[in-house]
């Protein structure tokens, strides 16, 4: 786990199999702690910056003092991740969809929220990226 106080936390849905695998897989490359969206210090967090608890892929980085969600959070890791503009648009584009089709795949019972946007880091919910990044998660052994 990167214990680096600027590095980033991205909060995932830890239920899905394959986003554990994705969000393991951006830990590797980018050094980003990767946390399930049950943890413990995710609703205060979410709370915090948002004012309410939306089930959404998270992006928090609190070197730049923004959060990206959603679709912004897809394509912000997409770019991240060194793949062309093209496809951080494409993943932004289809956001809802490749949210579903994993959602189904994964046996999902809720849809994520309609929360897409970047925004700034809140002073609050910067007071608790540290919880979150103690709470990020091990790699699953493998997919079931």
């Amino acid at each position: 786990m990167d214990t680096d106080p600027d590095a980033p936390v991205l909060i995932f849905d830890g239920d899905c199999p394959y986003c554990s695998v994705a969000a393991v897989a951006l830990r590797r490359l980018d050094g980003v702690a990767a946390v399930p969206w049950a943890a413990d210090p995710v609703g205060p967090f979410l709370d915090a910056q948002f004012g309410s608890r939306p089930f959404a892929m998270v992006l928090v980085d609190p070197g730049e003092g923004r959060v990206y969600a959603g679709r912004s959070a897809a394509e912000e890791l997409a770019d991240r991740a060194g793949t062309p503009g093209i496809v951080g648009g494409l993943v932004r584009d289809n956001y809802d969809r490749i949210a579903g089709v994993v959602g189904a795949l994964s046996g999902r019972d809720r849809d994520p929220a309609d929360v897409h946007d970047a925004s700034e880091l809140t002073d609050a919910a910067s007071e608790l990226v540290a919880d979150l990044r103690g709470a990020a998660s091990d790699p699953p052994e493998a997919l079931p």
